[in-house]
């Protein structure tokens, strides 16, 4: 989930001038790496050897 004040941050770095195509994309992008940097903090991340036994599975 995003902030407002890393959304604001967002929209300020932007041109401008842009596509809402362009701007839904960047938001979309920021919700998925504030997501994954949560996973991680949370530890609901796989270490390197699950990976690699996940990895031997398929």
């Amino acid at each position: 989930m995003i902030t407002k004040e890393r959304l604001y941050k967002q929209i300020e770095s932007l041109p401008d001038k842009l596509e809402i195509e362009d701007l839904i994309e960047k938001l979309l992008l920021i919700g998925k790496i504030d997501s994954r940097i949560e996973e991680s903090d949370t530890d609901k991340t796989l270490t390197e050897e699950e990976l690699d036994r996940e990895i031997q599975k398929w």
